[in-house]
């Protein structure tokens, strides 16, 4: 009794399954695009695709230099923020420090915007680009 050996047919897996592709009649509606509209498209991708990093572009120096401060103060006061929340959660700050602690953060807050807004920054802006790492905050 001999037994002959056959070679069996690897069984389809989900991954190894082709999947046909979608029939053809279904057809994509096209919307309209004025120039107008691809102008600011593209403005706004350009925007968001430029990395904000520090320049010292001789003209710019002084708003450059205050991005990059407002930056470090803002990442500084989302740091204390944090901690202070971590603190609130153990209990180790009593209710008058946690007051003092609330307010004087929101004063900072409201500082950085006051001084960002008098040099044309937004909020967004202060961040940093830091490469491969990613953003700052």
């Amino acid at each position: 009794m001999t037994r002959r050996l056959t070679r069996r047919k690897p069984r389809r897996t989900a991954a190894r399954r082709r999947h046909k592709p979608a029939s053809r009649s279904k057809s994509i509606a096209a919307a309209a695009v004025t120039a107008a509209e691809l102008r600011a498209l593209r403005q706004e991708i350009e925007r968001r695709a430029r990395p904000v990093r520090w320049n010292p572009n001789p003209e710019d120096v002084q708003k450059s230099v205050v991005q990059l401060v407002l930056t470090i103060v803002e990442f500084l006061r989302r740091l204390m923020e944090r901690q202070a929340i971590r603190r609130m959660e153990q209990k180790t700050l009593t209710r008058k420090e946690t007051e003092a602690v609330g307010e004087a953060l929101m004063k900072l807050e409201e500082t950085i915007r006051e001084i960002g807004a008098k040099f044309g920054l937004t909020p967004e802006e202060l961040n940093l680009d830091l490469g491969p790492l990613g953003k700052l905050m």
